[in-house]
């Protein structure tokens, strides 16, 4: 099977072009990812990191 794949993209005219795209959409992803994290409030932050410690009484009977 994955010998059938090989020869039949080994035929395809400037297969090199897709690697390239998913590089640098997967590149972008995580550059937007960063710059996010970076920019996002302290108070915000403190926020959703206790997020799963501010369980009342009431979730857990539910």
């Amino acid at each position: 099977m994955f010998k059938f794949i090989k020869q039949y993209a080994e035929t395809i005219d400037n297969c090199q072009v897709y690697p390239m795209i998913s590089l640098f959409i997967f590149f972008i992803f995580f550059v937007v990812l960063l710059w996010f994290v970076v920019k996002m409030d302290k108070k915000n932050v403190s926020y959703l990191s206790n997020i799963p410690l501010d369980k009342t009484e009431n979730e857990f009977n539910n």
